[in-house]
């Protein structure tokens, strides 16, 4: 392809993606509708021992990041496995989205909080015979780095890609009269010297915790 085809693929692209971002703006300012009302257990409830991982304790959010983020439920815990490896467990979850409180980016929120982006990915993960796609980042402040994986489920759905994540919340508003969704976020401090053990440890606490989520997140 020469310059002016790819410069007119990008501008494609982009004005398409112009278009979904205005018609979710438009969206979450203007339909009115009513929410089918969605059977779902607590995340209180969550069990604080996966396989063999184990609860470290919560950590409450603050109250201007809870009027920020707009959940009506969060799960933000800190797991451990035999060896010491933590990790944190995000889980945002929204009943409805149809008055402006969607789902935010980690890919917005990370560099606001200093965290920079190094590496981005996208993985393919397989838990109890279902194949579901991830974000992968290696992120980095200073002389730390973490590495995390999130994605976005609910309405019976995993998606990894933000875009088409706010297109199905289109379809399914009129499809369903459903709006409820989540964020699933996982963040591994990487240790000196042994950066593939937190890739492994995200991936296989992903695996963990999949089969698990849909009765929270239905």
């Amino acid at each position: 392809m020469d310059a002016r085809g790819g410069a007119r693929t990008m501008t494609t692209r982009a004005g398409v993606i112009a278009s979904l971002v205005l018609a979710v703006g438009l969206f979450g300012t203007h339909l009115s509708g009513f929410e089918v009302p969605v059977a779902r257990q607590s995340l209180s409830n969550f069990p604080s021992q996966i396989n063999d991982w184990h609860s470290a304790g919560e950590q409450p959010l603050d109250d201007e990041v809870l009027q920020v983020l707009g959940v009506d439920e969060y799960l933000n815990r800190t797991y451990v496995d035999p060896a010491g490896l933590p990790l944190n467990l995000y889980i945002g979850y929204y009943a409805s989205q149809r008055q402006g409180n969607t789902i935010h980016s980690p890919q917005n929120c990370l560099p606001g909080s200093g965290w920079q982006p190094i590496e981005s990915s996208r993985v393919e993960l397989t838990a109890g015979g279902v194949t579901f796609p991830v974000n992968r980042y290696v992120i980095q402040k200073s002389l730390q780095r973490q590495v995390v994986y999130y994605w976005y489920q609910g309405r019976g759905r995993i998606v990894a890609n933000d875009y088409a994540n706010k297109l199905w919340l289109m379809i399914d508003a009129a499809r369903l009269h459903r709006t409820n969704g989540s964020l699933v976020r996982i963040v591994v401090p990487e240790s000196v010297g042994q950066p593939a053990a937190a890739d492994r440890a995200a991936a296989a606490f992903s695996r963990d915790i999949a089969p698990r989520l849909s009765a929270y997140l239905p």
